[in-house]
């Protein structure tokens, strides 16, 4: 499921490392965990279980023809055929385009779709000209066997803004989607006004997690310990991702990281779960998990704000069990152009509590993106 972009390399190295000598980061190096983090091990299961649920078959059920509307408010249609699609690089990119106006392009996180949109682009389409697009491997885009890095889905959103949204836009992204919407703004800054995050995906750096990264492999790594390695995780996964077919297996992943349950329903089970009929998808999904999510500690958060200049929205759901209040404070801290709002919601807040990220997000496109200020400001919705 989405909520795996969440996932850091200390437990990608607990999971995956276990044959090896040693971790990679040390277990004395944790830092105390707060109410709202659960333990690597358990995050990283639950994570790749939950992933496993937007590649894996299964029968879903079918959402109900006569969509209902959460708390009055209009829901995306779902169309099991998609909307549009574009060909990049030769692969072919789903996406949705509504309203008129300032271009907002949004992007989701780790297995969702533009789907997991449904209640924000008929929204926020009433004012501005929104784009949501299924990044490589995800969603109705092409399922390719490529080598999957943080800067290929970077490249994607760049070339998406240049070649069809052809206007400076607002960035706004969720978990994986929010550490891509950074890089997009530091890699097109000319074309890009403005980044809104909801709870981002992403790490700081750390020197001991850094010496450990550059130190030398030796003649055992590369021969004997990396090869048991991948036959390990190939066992792992392939259990998991049997696992994560089961249908309640599907609905109790769903329910972790949404506080309010009550928007786990049929539409979003069913746009989770039909990518899963393209014959590439379980390669596709051990690539990410074995070879995206180890390499991404050279991607940090601080690296990339550091060269970032347009203002910064955070919506960061407070209850969240994987990625808590404490990483949006930081970056507040790190980012002098940043607002943050805090909300009352897990991992997905624009599906859990989509009025009030609507709200919190219009008010800053019209009272910051148009009008930029260096202040950096907190509110709680």
């Amino acid at each position: 499921m989405f909520a795996l972009c969440a996932v850091t390399p200390s437990v990608r190295t607990e999971l995956f490392s276990s044959l090896s000598k040693r971790s990679t980061f040390p277990a004395q190096t944790r830092r105390p965990r707060n109410k709202c983090e659960i333990s690597r091990r358990g995050f990283a299961v639950r994570g790749i279980v939950a992933s496993g649920v937007s590649v894996m078959g299964g029968t879903p059920p079918s959402p109900s023809s006569a969509s209902q509307t959460l708390q009055g408010g209009e829901r995306l249609a779902f169309k099991p055929e998609g909307y549009n699609f574009w060909e990049w690089r030769g692969h072919k990119i789903h996406y949705v385009v509504q309203g008129e106006g300032l271009p907002l392009v949004l992007i989701h996180g780790f297995g969702a779709s533009v789907f997991h949109w449904r209640y924000n682009i008929p929204e926020l389409a009433k004012k501005y000209k929104v784009y949501a697009l299924d990044l490589l491997g995800f969603g109705w885009s092409d399922k390719a066997l490529i080598e999957y890095d943080a800067m290929v889905w970077t490249d994607q959103v760049i070339d998406f803004i240049k070649e069809i949204v052809k206007e400076p836009t607002v960035v706004v992204g969720n978990s994986l989607g929010g550490f891509t919407a950074l890089s997009v703004a530091v890699g097109l800054p000319e074309q890009v006004t403005g980044v809104a995050l909801l709870n981002s995906a992403g790490q700081f750096a750390s020197e001991s997690r850094k010496r450990e990264e550059e130190a030398e492999e030796t003649v055992l790594t590369k021969f004997i310990v990396k090869p048991l390695k991948e036959v390990f995780q190939r066992v792992v996964l392939g259990f998991l991702f049997w696992q994560a077919k089961q249908p309640s297996r599907i609905e109790s992943v769903l329910k972790s990281v949404y506080i309010n349950a009550a928007n786990v329903d049929d539409y979003l089970v069913e746009s989770i779960s039909k990518p899963a009929t393209d014959p590439n998808a379980g390669e596709v999904y051990y690539r990410l998990m074995t070879r995206f999510l180890t390499n991404q500690s050279r991607y940090t958060l601080d690296s990339v704000l550091s060269k970032m200049t347009c203002p910064l929205l955070l919506l960061w759901g407070d209850l969240d069990p994987w990625v808590g209040p404490a990483k949006a404070e930081k970056i507040k801290a790190f980012y002098s152009k940043s607002s943050l709002v805090h909300l009352q919601a897990g991992h997905c807040p624009h599906d859990e509590v989509p009025e009030a990220v609507n709200v919190a997000l219009l008010d800053w496109l019209s009272n910051v993106v148009s009008k930029p200020s260096s202040s950096s400001e907190v509110s709680e919705v």
